[in-house]
């Protein structure tokens, strides 16, 4: 019998600091991953990202770890994918707090076991935990330790031995979105000797993704186009997506950067199985080119938990998401901007190409993406008329229509795909308004 989460979304636990993600479960699951993983790790690295609230969950977390006997090693701001580098380095136990991509009155918890997320059973194990039973503490004398780590050297270490970039002909400018990257650009891209400027690394608690980021790409499109860069890199809040711009201020998606980099590792005998693992979102322009290159494309459920486990099941070493969460699995076991960034700028030395000649062969079929908050995404997506519109809308040829609740946030996102823009955009309209009219009630 299929289980249901709880707590946990498609990208951990997440919510609103302070009414949906409170002092008292961040305590609960500190404690549960205590009685979970004590025996089997032995410590549990902590890390987050430049939100106000992180400080707050980070020591309510490590207190419930600590009550329940697991070591804790505080590893500060750093992103996602340099944890998990670092529990799978160190073969251990790690969380990031963090909201990704969204605004700064959000907060989550990411669980990484080894360098991959943790299980849906071991999720729903956690929550049984948290929401079914009492917290359990350990004898006065067997309560955890915990210290600072320095281990995010390790990762710079591991990410400026796997690169050459002595030889990238571009001036690039850099938003890191006022999060966890910001942390780490400059002694990774410093270190390269790359001809680049860093933007909205400035952070307060409350700016990161404000107005900045993969999020808000127009503004670094604006100083690209103003300034006279040859190229614009994107990162989102804890780093895990990349997204690229051109020197006419165009962004390229995550569908755009894979295609370019799925040639380059099919040239450099790194595409296993000639495959490339996507989402339903990718866009069906990637899936012709990727043909016409003799490249397979197999779509997952969207969320790179999905996508990964996709590329484990068959040996892929290239998959992704259109928002630029792309995994490149010979060199990481989770979406990795940075790595992300460095692949591509590879790829254009690789071919001495810019970016615009490599992607202009890529087609792009019109496609439209529409988010609309609702009061409750369930009762929304169990309505008896959305269903019906969906069914005929799916069944039309050369189209593409996926409706679906968001994993992490109050919305329902609508994308429609097709050779007809005017069907993309009326069919999403359409379906905008239906969904209006039914969280109304």
């Amino acid at each position: 019998m299929l289980k249901l989460k709880r707590l946990f979304g498609t990208d951990g636990i997440r919510g609103l600091v302070n009414e949906e993600l409170t002092v008292d479960l961040v305590y609960k699951i500190g404690n549960a991953l205590g009685r979970m993983y004590a025996g089997k790790y032995e410590k549990l690295l902590i890390a987050r990202d430049t939100r106000n609230s992180g400080e707050m969950i980070e020591a309510a977390l490590s207190a419930g770890a600590l009550s329940a006997g697991l070591d804790v090693e505080f590893c500060g701001i750093i992103t996602t994918p340099a944890l998990a580098y670092l529990t799978k380095s160190e073969k251990t136990l790690g969380v990031m707090i963090s909201a990704s991509h969204n605004p700064a009155n959000y907060n989550g918890i990411k669980v990484l076991a080894e360098g991959f997320k943790i299980s849906d059973d071991d999720e729903i194990d956690i929550e049984n935990l948290i929401l079914e039973k009492q917290p359990e503490y350990v004898p006065y004398g067997e309560i955890g330790k915990m210290n600072s780590s320095h281990l995010k050297d390790k990762y710079i270490g591991y990410i400026l031995s796997s690169y050459d970039m002595d030889n990238v002909p571009y001036k690039i400018a850099i938003d890191v979105g006022n999060g966890a990257t910001g942390a780490l650009i400059d002694k990774i891209f410093g270190a390269f000797d790359l001809n680049y400027d860093v933007y909205f690394n400035s952070p307060d608690g409350l700016n990161i993704n404000e107005k900045c980021g993969s999020t808000h790409p127009e503004v670094l499109s604006n100083i690209i186009k103003n300034d006279g860069y040859d190229l614009g890199i994107l990162f989102d809040g804890d780093g895990d997506r990349c997204l690229f711009i051109d020197k006419n201020g165009n962004l390229i998606d995550g569908d755009k950067l894979m295609a370019i980099n799925a040639l380059k590792l099919k040239e450099q005998n790194r595409l296993n199985n000639n495959l490339v693992i996507v989402t339903i979102m990718s866009n069906l322009g990637l899936e012709k080119f990727l043909e016409k290159h003799n490249i397979n494309l197999v779509r997952t459920a969207v969320g790179d938990k999905y996508v990964l486990e996709k590329m484990l099941e068959s040996d892929a070493k290239l998959g992704g998401e259109q928002s630029g969460h792309i995994i490149f699995l010979d060199k990481a076991t989770t979406g990795d901007g940075i790595i992300t960034a460095l692949e591509t700028l590879e790829t254009l030395t690789f071919f001495g190409k810019n970016i615009n000649e490599l992607i202009n062969e890529i087609p792009q079929y019109p496609q439209l993406l529409k988010n609309i908050s609702v009061k409750d995404k369930k009762s929304v997506m169990e309505s008896k008329k959305l269903k019906e519109k969906i069914k005929e809308y799916t069944s039309l040829p050369d189209f593409r229509l996926v409706v679906r609740p968001s994993g992490t946030e109050h919305k329902v996102r609508i994308m429609a795909e097709g050779k007809d823009e005017g069907l993309v955009y009326s069919v999403v309209n359409e379906l905008y308004e239906i969904i209006e009219e039914i969280d109304k009630y």
